[in-house]
């Protein structure tokens, strides 16, 4: 089994594409109107589908917001550069509700922003990779 989405229901799709897209760097994978039903359905995501987990942002029609329930808890993406990407998304007009700094009771480095429609997204400061020793050279 792999995990394939996470469906997020957002009340203005263009303003969602380009927070996802712009402000996050993610790239929109695919979209399809479903008229019939009156919604339309964009995957955004750092990478293909059949190799990475995405989101989906469904649009109803004639929905404009949504009430997010006390269950929803966030979106987490890993980053090389915590502050550096903080200061990026802040630059492109992302809204960061909590600065980089470490976790409550723990030493992870993370921060908070949310998107158009109010969604948490969590970032993580990836460990630095561990050092590889340097074969001495053969005689």
């Amino acid at each position: 089994m792999r995990l394939l989405h996470t469906m997020l229901r957002v009340g203005d799709l263009e303003r969602s594409l380009r927070f996802y897209t712009e402000v996050l760097g993610m790239h929109l994978l695919r979209r399809r109107d479903y008229p019939e039903g009156r919604f339309t359905l964009a995957f955004v995501g750092y990478g293909e589908e059949r190799d990475h987990t995405v989101i989906e942002l469904t649009h109803n029609w004639d929905t404009d917001a949504y009430a997010i329930g006390g269950g929803y808890g966030h979106i987490a993406i890993g980053v090389d550069d915590i502050h550096a990407t903080c200061a990026a998304i802040a630059g492109a007009g992302g809204r960061i509700t909590r600065h980089p700094g470490p976790m409550k009771h723990g030493t992870t480095v993370i921060a908070f922003l949310e998107d158009p429609d109010g969604y948490k997204v969590e970032l993580i400061q990836l460990a630095a990779p561990a050092a590889i020793p340097v074969a001495a050279a053969a005689p």
